[in-house]
């Protein structure tokens, strides 16, 4: 994911004055609404957003209110719950964004006490669910780090047009624990395994059965066999190999008729 120069360039300076300035309002403690204040600040200052055309405050449908949402080209991006900059943050605070989200179709919620930055991807179902999927304490953000450079990128006007969002959440979809450990119980990674076993011991009689089985119970970890992510992870697995199926036989020569030469 590559950083704008421009938006590198913003960030040094506003990083540090306005993280200066939610720490002063964490021991200070002060209210809610001075926070939102300051989100609108950081929103603007750090993460490129025009203050008084692209932040519209109070978000209502059905009784349920969110303290402020991103509207790019009239269409709101992201819905962001502030809470004050002292209290600790949790999924509780979550419940008005999500339930706007769910029936706007909004996608992304952002929860912050202007210290704390969470991004959360709303799933649509029955019933609505919800998965984090990046956090950072901006006091403890160092600009030189990639990793670092990333997180704040994603809350930016720039990446959000860009698609960060997305691009990330799929890449943290595909590149985890559990679809890597389906990938290790796979049968192609089981028979190199096997094959690899018996080049550095050619005496040892071992079958496929046998690894896997040493995989499934002593050597991955249980959270990574059972559960709602692994079967998540398998049918991502298998959607990519059929697609990547489809895409070979499309890529495949086809056969060349045979001609019939006739003498007449």
């Amino acid at each position: 994911m590559k950083i704008p120069k421009k938006v590198a360039d913003r960030w040094p300076n506003s990083v540090r004055a306005l993280t200066t300035v939610a720490i002063s309002h964490k021991t200070k403690d002060v209210s809610e609404a001075d926070t939102v204040t300051l989100v609108k600040d950081m929103l603007a200052d750090i993460f490129g957003y025009e203050k008084y055309n692209e932040l519209t405050s109070e978000q209502q449908i059905r009784g349920t209110f969110c303290d402020l949402a991103v509207r790019i080209d009239g269409k709101i991006r992201v819905l962001i719950e502030v809470k004050a900059a002292a209290l600790s943050l949790s999924e509780n605070h979550l419940r008005q964004a999500i339930n706007y989200g769910a029936h706007e179709g909004i996608e992304w919620v952002v929860l912050t006490n202007a210290l704390e930055w969470r991004l959360y991807r709303i799933k649509f179902g029955q019933p609505v669910d919800w998965e984090l999927v990046s956090a950072f304490c901006i006091a403890d953000v160092n600009l030189k780090n990639e990793e670092d450079q990333r997180k704040l990128f994603l809350l930016c006007r720039e990446g959000i047009t860009s698609d960060a969002m997305g691009i990330y959440h799929q890449h943290i979809s595909l590149l985890n624990k559990f679809t890597v450990a389906q990938v290790l119980l796979s049968e192609p990674v089981v028979s190199c395994v096997r094959r690899e076993m018996r080049r550095y011991f050619p005496e040892l009689k071992i079958e496929p059965e046998s690894i896997s089985d040493l995989l499934t119970n002593e050597i991955l970890k249980r959270e990574v066999i059972d559960g709602e992510k692994v079967k998540d992870a398998q049918q991502r697995i298998k959607k990519a190999a059929a697609k990547n199926a489809r895409a070979q036989s499309k890529a495949a020569p086809k056969p060349v008729a045979a001609t019939s030469d006739t003498n007449e």
